[in-house]
């Protein structure tokens, strides 16, 4: 991944919603008749705000019907410090939903989509002229989100990233298999259909970032001695995950894996490894004073929707600044500062660098700073 000058600017591609949750930890049946919050989501917005947030140049490109909701969602990622001028106002669709129910000890967390007839998920993709969107950028970010949310989505997200790579820019995906979405060839289970379609996308990929899990549902990758629904992940094998995708795609530079084990909903161990395929070597963080892989220890999550988002930008900025640049501080920055936003409520992750790079050097007291 060459870089030019000292930053590169990131645009982000997919599609934002409204998000919907009760206060707190309270079940839709307890809240409604009754209040729930309303706020915006959708992973690559939440990478571009994330990237702004830290201090780095991104875009979102997108699609919204033209109604007073979607131009207050399009005004909200704005005044973040995102640059909105690629996201496409259609006549046609809707604006998508989620609803969330924040879990706790050990209850889990609900998510439950109403994305259908988006107006992303129904742009024709010759609507998109690649050319003039992705003009002037260095950096295009995607996810596995999209392309499962129609067979339009899909196809969007493949000729951007085609067009990308023409462009000699760098293409970074996050495979977030979300088994609930992939359904619009209906005779073709999710994982499969997922596993297809990401298949022809990956050829465009220079950065893949994946959960413990993404590498096995999506391309039947799996790691030795790893029980991710239990919560249990055995780092030692990761590197070899990531060299099998590498294998599998000789285009992919680096392999960013996070790494949650969950103990419940509310206390989760949280760190992550990088691996530089030119290197052949594996990076992780958090380490301890000896060098060893000790993981943050989060006892108290606040909401931990979105935290992979921003590992994800956390590591695109940091990857794209040179003195954050070299694989071991990119890892560590990520790792920090997607840590950072367990804290947060909400899927954008309002910390600065800064706070990153305070917990990075070691303050995890959570004193209030005067």
């Amino acid at each position: 991944m060459e870089r030019k000058g000292n930053s590169m600017n990131v645009i982000t591609f997919g599609e934002i919603m409204g998000r919907l949750a009760p206060e707190g930890n309270r079940r839709f049946s307890q809240a409604m008749p009754g209040t729930v919050s309303m706020s915006f989501a959708g992973a690559e917005a939440n990478v571009a705000v994330s990237v702004a947030l830290l201090g780095g140049e991104s875009a979102y490109c997108t699609v919204l019907p033209k109604h007073a909701v979607a131009e207050a969602c399009l005004c909200s990622v704005r005044a973040l410090g995102v640059d909105t001028s690629r996201i496409i106002r259609s006549d046609h669709g809707r604006l998508g939903l989620y609803y969330l129910e924040t879990g706790a000890n050990q209850r889990s967390s609900n998510v439950i989509y109403d994305r259908s007839g988006s107006s992303l998920a129904i742009m024709p993709p010759e609507q998109y002229d690649w050319d003039v969107i992705l003009n002037s950028f260095s950096w295009l970010h995607l996810t596995g989100i999209t392309p499962s949310l129609s067979r339009n989505a899909a196809q969007a997200t493949q000729d951007a990233a085609e067009t990308a790579k023409k462009y000699g820019m760098t293409v970074s995906m996050d495979l977030n298999f979300r088994k609930k979405l992939w359904a619009w060839n209906p005779p073709v289970p999710a994982r499969e259909l997922a596993e297809k379609t990401l298949r022809k996308i990956l050829p465009s990929v220079d950065l893949v970032i994946a959960n413990e899990s993404d590498c096995a549902d999506v391309l039947g990758i799996h790691a030795q001695n790893s029980d991710t629904e239990k919560g249990n992940i055995d780092i030692r094998h990761y590197p070899a995950v990531a060299q099998e995708v590498v294998q599998q795609f000789p285009n992919i530079q680096k392999v960013a894996i996070t790494l949650r084990e969950s103990i419940s909903a509310t206390h989760n161990n949280w760190g992550g490894m990088l691996y530089d395929a030119r290197k052949n070597e594996a990076f992780f963080a958090p380490l301890d004073t000896d060098g060893n892989y000790k993981p943050y220890e989060i006892r108290a999550i606040v909401d931990r929707v979105g935290a992979g988002d921003s590992f994800g930008a956390a590591l695109i900025f940091a990857l794209t600044t040179d003195e954050l640049s070299d694989s071991v501080t990119a890892i560590r920055f990520a790792a920090a500062s997607s840590c950072l936003a367990h804290s947060i409520s909400g899927d954008f992750n309002y910390v600065t660098r800064s706070e990153v790079e305070s917990l990075m050097a070691g303050d995890t007291s959570g004193r209030v700073k005067r």
